[in-house]
């Protein structure tokens, strides 16, 4: 398993459903329930994506976003999100994020083929 993702969502059956599908498609994939647990696994670790929750407790999406930003962290983001508005989508795009998932839109058929061409 050279390949490593890191899914930062909090919906503890979300987040293993999503590690289930890249597991088996032998992806080493670490899991932060809110996104200071993702700053620490970045800190130490920079994966080859990052699934990033949006709404998350102690700091959310945007905060690990700027995070990132400003520690030069390079790896593709994915966003997932239930707020489907332009806003919060455009506000992510400035924050170079490369895809925006609706979490109502996501299922074993639609994750997989985005995150791989990410892990190329």
């Amino acid at each position: 398993m050279g390949k490593h993702v890191l899914i930062a969502e909090d919906d503890t059956l979300l987040a293993q459903m999503m590690g289930r599908i890249l597991s088996k498609n032998n992806v080493r994939v670490t899991i932060a329930y809110n996104g200071q647990e993702a700053l620490e696994v970045l800190e130490k670790e920079v994966p080859d994506v990052l699934l990033l929750d949006v709404l998350m407790p102690v700091l959310d999406g945007h905060g690990v976003l700027q995070a990132i930003r400003e520690k030069q962290l390079g790896c593709p983001v994915i966003v997932l999100s239930n707020l489907s508005d332009r806003m919060t989508k455009e506000k992510c795009k400035k924050m170079d994020v490369q895809h925006y998932f609706v979490k109502n839109d996501l299922d074993d058929d639609s994750l997989w083929p985005v995150v791989e061409q990410y892990l190329r």
